[in-house]
């Protein structure tokens, strides 16, 4: 329809087109003559004969005021129309331009009678879906070129990590982070060294390791527990920041606080982990006992 309005305006131009040249020669600017187009009450000219077939609102799009297009016999155009015809080529004057314009307005106003007649009948509009789906599966008609199967690949989320190293740190009340091994470079003589965590003043680093971001970290509890965490599970934190209480990150009962911490990478045969209590015991067990971690931990003392 909007391309049908500017048309139907086109159409008005051509049927009045020695007073508007005229209008046009006489505006003392382009604004003038747009605003003098849209006063200007216009002759209908053939437009009136193709209009009594569609009806007067066939190409009367929804945002038009009541005050444009046919009132009392004469049409009224609007500023779009009046912008086309000011930006109307000489070349369209000729009387084959003039034929192809109009028969575009005619297509237009048909297939505008079409679609709403569509819209109108739910038995026509079935069929019109039906008719289009027909289309598209002759079209489409060749064997699918993919293969969708039920199999679905197993995405381990540690093959999604990148391998890093490092530094994991574990502040004396249960701040625990890690940054990149980066983060730290040799200082040469002189150098005043850098802050590797913002703590409290009555809290410090109370352990201290470099470790991969696929390592596990054994968390040993001051209840004699054993708890798991990859390094990436913990939180990544720049040197100015505490990081998270580590009791947020383990099921850690009342009380009960992390006294150790221990990264490993694989849990090789022949090696051991030694124990020792505040009383005095000590214990050695084999790594490969703590090889298959348990989410509520297990007793490790």
């Amino acid at each position: 329809r909007d391309r049908a309005h500017i048309l139907e305006g086109l159409a008005i131009a051509l049927a009045n087109i020695d007073p508007i040249i005229e209008l046009i020669r006489r505006a003392a600017s382009p604004a003038e003559a747009k605003a003098s187009l849209i006063a200007q009450a216009w002759e209908l000219g053939s437009v009136s004969t193709m209009l009594e077939r569609a009806g007067d609102d066939a190409a009367r799009p929804e945002w038009l005021e009541p005050e444009f297009g046919i009132r009392d016999g004469h049409y009224y155009l609007t500023e779009q129309q009046a912008q086309a015809i000011l930006d109307l080529r000489l070349q369209k004057l000729t009387g084959m331009e003039h034929e192809k314009l109009l028969d575009e307005y005619k297509d237009l106003l048909a297939e505008i009678a079409e679609l709403l007649y569509i819209l109108n009948s739910p038995e026509r509009l079935m069929e019109v879906i039906r008719e289009e789906l027909e289309a598209i599966k002759t079209q489409y008609s060749d064997e699918r070129r993919t293969e969708i199967t039920a199999n679905t690949a197993d995405i381990n989320i540690e093959d999604l990590i990148n391998q890093e190293d490092v530094v994991v740190t574990l502040s004396h009340q249960g701040y625990v982070k890690y940054q990149p091994l980066s983060d730290y470079e040799a200082q040469r003589r002189g150098g005043r060294g850098k802050s590797a965590a913002r703590i409290k003043e009555e809290d410090f680093i109370d352990r201290l390791l470099v470790a991969n971001t696929h390592d596990t970290i054994l968390c040993f509890s001051s209840r004699g527990r054993l708890y798991w965490m990859k390094v990436y599970q913990l939180p990544e934190a720049s040197r100015g920041a505490r990081g998270r209480p580590i009791v947020n990150l383990l099921p850690l009962e009342p009380n009960e606080r992390i006294t150790a911490i221990l990264p490993v990478r694989e849990y090789e045969e022949g090696r051991h982990i030694f124990m020792a209590t505040a009383s005095g015991t000590v214990k050695k067990t084999a790594l490969t006992a703590f090889s298959r971690p348990r989410s509520a931990g297990i007793i490790a003392v």
